[in-house]
């Protein structure tokens, strides 16, 4: 009774029975019954065996769960494992993996013409490939725009196992991915001739089979004409390097001669065919697209209908790239903004051609009309183009209507020409871009 009494009125605990008090850990006064115990010590509420049956659910529920994950639930590198070690019925539970959704078009060539800004829209599209994730396919061949036989299957066998999205750049003339395309092409070509009051739609354009999507920019014949004549001689205000190295062997007086004499008096480099220079672009790899006449326009007409989504002009050449980005999201989105960066502005006016001079008024009605049939298709392309801004609601940034010359040509130095078209090493012209 005393005993209860200084307990304060409660019962004693009872002792520990001698087994438990051996398999905490030892007799009394060893310590060690509280160290044995500290495992425990968290969930002191639990007994032993409540301990082990929590473990042991635990450990069921984490099969059961990778069972679960390994007969079709998530994660993926779960069932890329299974994938793996045997997939017995991971096509019949899953099917085929989901292939990449490509953009529509997903292949697009821009055979780009010479001295046309070729060169913006390739340091553009540079700029463009890393911000979007495309594949920009360029070349290190600039001066072989005609191609023999074996040269063109090569070309397009490369071409067509380009991964895609893409876009394939080079100089080339028109390439027709289609094996009876040719023959097709020369017949309507036959027709047209021979039906010229036929109509025809110049926004219809239609793509089949494996033929990509084409793109280009053309400028005013003569003025194309005149910045490739000085370029090669004097280059641009990055350095005489750039001309010497492309013309190593032209001679002195060559290179300085007077832009009239060479036109007045015929030289090769003035006439013909070398004057032919735009329409093969689009005529095509045929014998006949040298040949300056009504063949090749035509050809090249039809081309253009059947094969380009868009054919710009360097005139105008915020326009095309609105429309670019228009047509063409997953490549060109943004473009229009970062051509006016100023940063880009101010790269594209260190390779404005220098010593450029303006013909007189006899020479240049010359050029005129042995580049008749280059005229009359960059008048048939302008009419096209202009018919599409018209469908999207732009306008024309012309100062004054522009009709066919007959006996007028613009002055060259009117052509803005933001850039040259040959291929150079641009990673420290785009080291100040890539960083904004």
């Amino acid at each position: 009774m005393k005993k209860k009494q200084q307990h304060g009125g409660g019962e004693c605990p009872a002792p520990w029975p001698p087994a438990a008090a051996a398999a905490a850990g030892g007799g009394p006064g060893q310590g060690g019954g509280l160290l044995r115990r500290r495992p425990l010590s968290l969930l002191p509420f639990l007994s032993l065996r409540d301990y082990v049956f929590c473990m042991a659910t635990l450990l069921l529920f984490c099969l059961g769960s990778l069972f679960y994950q390994l007969n079709g639930g998530p994660p993926h590198f779960l069932l890329a494992l299974r994938h793996c070690l045997g997939n017995s019925t991971y096509l019949d539970d899953h099917g085929p993996p989901p292939q990449k959704v490509l953009p529509f078009p997903s292949q697009v060539v821009y055979n780009r013409v010479g001295k046309c800004g070729s060169r913006t829209v390739v340091l553009l599209l540079r700029i463009l490939s890393e911000k979007h994730g495309f594949n920009l396919v360029t070349s290190d061949i600039h001066n072989k725009t005609r191609l023999t036989k074996n040269e063109q299957m090569e070309l397009i066998k490369n071409i067509s196992t380009a991964e895609q999205p893409y876009l394939f750049t080079r100089h080339v003339h028109f390439l027709n991915f289609s094996s009876c395309a040719d023959v097709l092409l020369e017949i309507r070509i036959f027709v047209q001739l021979h039906h010229a009051g036929s109509s025809h739609d110049p926004t219809q354009r239609r793509f089949g089979g494996d033929q990509p999507v084409y793109i280009n920019i053309i400028r005013d014949p003569v003025n194309r004409f005149l910045s490739n004549y000085f370029f090669r001689r004097f280059g641009d205000w990055r350095g005489e390097q750039n001309h010497m190295i492309r013309t190593p062997n032209m001679r002195q007086e060559e290179r300085y001669l007077d832009i009239n004499v060479c036109i007045l008096e015929n030289y090769p480099e003035c006439s013909n065919p070398r004057l032919f220079y735009i329409i093969p672009y689009f005529c095509g790899q045929h014998p006949r697209c040298r040949e300056p006449g009504e063949w090749a326009l035509e050809r090249a007409k039809l081309n253009v209908n059947e094969n380009f989504l868009l054919v710009g002009i360097l005139e105008e050449l915020e326009d095309v790239l609105l429309l670019l980005e228009r047509f063409l999201p997953h490549y060109f989105k943004d473009v229009l903004s970062i051509y006016k960066n100023p940063e880009h502005r101010k790269l594209g006016n260190l390779t404005v051609t220098v010593k450029k001079t303006v013909p007189s008024p006899e020479a240049i009605q010359i050029l005129y009309q042995r580049m008749r049939y280059e005229y009359e298709f960059y008048y048939y392309v302008k009419e096209q183009f202009h018919l599409l801004k018209r469908k999207f609601g732009l306008k024309s940034h012309i100062r004054k209507p522009s009709p066919r010359p007959e006996f007028f040509i613009p002055s060259p130095l009117e052509t803005e020409e933001p850039i040259n078209d040959e291929e150079e090493d641009d990673e420290k012209w785009l080291e100040d871009i890539y960083k904004r």
